[in-house]
């Protein structure tokens, strides 16, 4: 009978495993990978003819200090939507990219992270990472194209309404292709 050897890589990806079954090593492993992927992966422009088209509408939300407002949504103004969550490794790993892009065209872009958690808990988050971004709780359903099941979900809307971007997972949102579109939608705007 021979006898099996084990190579580093089987230990490697053993230890992996188990590290993943342990509930405090998930999350910050599941983090590490979509930091990956945010690295290298950045959103994907629709084409023109598969874009969809929200009707322009008011979304009606609160905001972190409890205080409601009602947003506008394809009437003039380019708009960065946000589902996300505060537990959700890929939301974590692209929030940072977020709040880049949310600093240098947050008086120009309409940016809205919407989440339906705990305000508390989102306030301990945004705090303890020292984030600075438009947080909402929705207080009414989305039009059925911006319905998604998963989070993150984000997408970059036109003045007009039309959906440039919809991306599902993490990815780069501060990358060049990205800044270039809202610089040109901001033209066109």
């Amino acid at each position: 009978m021979k006898k099996r050897k084990f190579k580093i890589s089987d230990i490697i990806f053993v230890v992996f495993i188990v590290l993943l079954l342990i509930p405090q090593t998930r999350t910050p492993i599941q983090v590490a990978v979509n930091k990956l992927k945010v690295a290298i992966w950045s959103p994907t422009v629709e084409d023109a003819e598969d874009q969809n088209q929200v009707t322009p509408f008011q979304y009606t939300v609160v905001d972190m200090e409890g205080e409601a407002k009602s947003i506008s949504i394809g009437k003039g103004e380019v708009t960065f939507i946000s589902y996300w969550a505060t537990w959700c490794p890929p939301c974590i790993a692209e929030l940072p990219g977020i709040q880049d892009l949310y600093t240098d065209y947050g008086d120009k872009v309409n940016f809205m992270l919407l989440t339906q958690e705990a305000p508390e808990k989102v306030q301990r988050f945004i705090t303890k990472k020292g984030y600075e971004l438009p947080i909402y709780f929705p207080q009414m359903q989305a039009p059925e194209v911006l319905q998604e099941n998963s989070i993150p979900t984000n997408y970059v809307i036109d003045g007009k309404g039309n959906i440039i971007i919809k991306e599902t997972g993490a990815a780069d949102w501060n990358s060049k292709k990205v800044r270039t579109l809202l610089d040109d939608l901001l033209i066109k705007k």
